[in-house]
């Protein structure tokens, strides 16, 4: 069970990296678009992939949180 959840916590990081990877690209490149629809929808889609990180990044820390406090029962006596 350790190894599941500590995985889950790796491949959360890895793709809230990809995630912001993509984003930040996004915004920086906000300026650059003169039609005001299309530059909506670049800032939707930099958004939408923003949130995909936002959710990774919490399910990690809640994994993370989970594997922490079954160390700590583990650790008890048994």
């Amino acid at each position: 069970m350790k190894l599941s959840i500590q995985m889950t916590v790796v491949f959360a990081a890895i793709f809230a990296v990809i995630c912001l990877g993509v984003a930040i690209p996004e915004f920086s490149s906000l300026g650059e678009i003169a039609d005001p629809a299309q530059a909506a929808d670049a800032r939707g889609f930099a958004w939408f992939w923003t949130f995909l990180a936002c959710v990774s990044i919490v399910l990690g820390l809640l994994a993370w949180r989970i594997a922490r406090t079954q160390r700590g029962d583990d650790d008890g006596p048994g």
